[in-house]
């Protein structure tokens, strides 16, 4: 058992590298350990006394644009809302927002303080991402959020953020993902999933097809289940969508996310007991942004359009918005050409994603001119020899220049590409992380 010689008074970083040291795994799913440290901090809902309204979001793409387009609603509603995402791009503090800003640092650090004194106490060990969940929490608690929106982090049933009994469970998707600690069953990776789902609840499932493992939760929970394609639906139209479903037709504005997300936050939105008039939902759907994704930005003089897309599920749904868009830079800019700064994590499937990418590219849709290839900065990186052999695998005559980190990958971007031509940054939230540092 560590014993923390940082107060409240050290740095942010000191605190993560810290509890990042205390526990034998990064990853350690189950709840047995952190019940206790929970209940004594007083997060458990049983002991808030201001009770908030829960959303919690599983799935294996589009949690982040899912919670991110709940919590604008039940802001634009007038809710204090508390939103919990991760992973985070640049601060850690995005991943802990209240009324849609980041958190400080100091906030952070006092919370982190109290969680680890509750641990000493309990004489447990927790991992890092257990140890940062709870923190949240606490601030949540502090400042007395209406609402809180709630990403899980793996899976769902043994997450730590599934300690929060949810008012509504989202399920968007299911995939294979993560296959290291939920495998590569299908059915299993749903019921993990679906592990969100309480007795009577309104359950949201964001896909037209989903394993039956799921259903099997919701019916053993007795939950509503409200499934796209059968309790809703929509439709693209010019200046917008359609929302529609048996109670309602709503005439809505096109998010900068992912419609299919939008879709399934309205939907949980409205399933919800919480006074939302669907202005409130139309101004929540304009305002929403998520940092990396769909994200383009004019930086060293260059555009650039970020994505996190790290698997083939997430790239397919990166290409459906890229080609129209790609189309749309080249009629302004004849002579554009498109540059990739890409790197993957070594536990994702690089080749479903490559695959994904060469079928565009036979297609017509677009041509890469330059790929900048460099291994992401973390344990979990894919080796860029490993990396460089797939893609020259995949990707018969790829033109790649390889480095030794994204920084360097990203200057070389640069400095090989003109002000008309675009530049495509993917693979991972690692990968979109790096070259955002590195270009601020």
């Amino acid at each position: 058992m560590h014993n923390t010689t940082l107060t409240e008074h050290d740095s942010l970083s000191s605190w993560l590298e810290y509890i990042a040291s205390i526990h034998v795994s990064a990853i350690d799913m189950g709840l047995d350990r952190v019940l206790p440290v929970a209940q004594k901090l007083g997060i458990l809902k049983q002991d808030l006394t201001h009770l908030p309204y829960v959303f919690t979001v599983a799935g294996t793409n589009g949690k982040g644009s899912t919670t991110a387009t709940i919590a604008q609603i039940c802001q634009s509603a007038g809710y204090k809302t508390a939103l919990y995402q991760s992973p985070h791009l640049v601060s850690f503090t995005e991943r802990i927002k209240i009324g849609g800003i980041g958190i400080d640092e100091p906030t952070l650090v006092r919370a982190l303080a109290s969680v680890e004194q509750v641990r000493l106490e309990c004489g447990l060990s927790l991992s890092f991402f257990e140890m940062t969940t709870l923190a949240a929490f606490l601030i949540f608690k502090e400042a007395a959020c209406d609402v809180w929106v709630l990403e899980i982090g793996l899976g769902g049933r043994l997450d730590v953020v599934n300690i929060i009994d949810p008012d509504v469970a989202v399920i968007t998707n299911v995939g294979i993902d993560h296959v290291d600690w939920l495998g590569d069953d299908i059915e299993k990776i749903g019921f993990e999933k679906a592990g969100i789902i309480r007795p009577n609840i309104p359950a949201i499932l964001g896909a037209r097809q989903l394993p039956n493992s799921v259903f099997e939760v919701v019916q053993n929970n007795q939950a509503y289940a409200y499934q796209l394609g059968r309790a809703y639906e929509f439709s693209e139209q010019a200046d917008g969508w359609q929302y529609s479903s048996p109670a309602i037709t709503l005439h809505l504005p096109k998010p900068k996310l992912s419609l299919m997300n939008a879709v399934n936050a309205v939907s949980a939105v409205l399933a919800s007991s919480l006074e939302i008039a669907p202005h409130a939902i139309a101004y929540g759907l304009n305002q929403v942004s998520l940092a990396g994704r769909f994200d383009h930005r004019l930086l060293a003089g260059r555009q650039w359009l970020f994505d996190v897309a790290h698997n083939a599920h997430g790239m397919g749904f990166l290409l459906e918005q890229f080609i129209p868009y790609w189309q749309h830079h080249q009629a302004k800019h004849n002579a554009a050409k498109l540059h990739v700064v890409f790197s993957m994590l070594g536990d994702k499937d690089i080749g479903s994603v490559l695959d994904l990418l060469q079928a565009s590219m036979n297609d017509g849709a677009f041509k890469i001119a330059t790929w900048h290839i460099a291994a992401i900065d973390h344990v979990r990186a894919m080796p860029l020899s490993e990396i460089l052999s797939l893609v020259n695998e995949r990707l018969d005559g790829a033109n790649i220049i390889t480095y030794e980190n994204l920084a360097a990958a990203s200057a070389g971007a640069v400095a090989t590409s003109g002000e008309q031509d675009l530049l495509l940054v993917f693979g991972s939230f690692h990968t979109v992380g790096e070259v955002l540092t590195a270009l601020n």
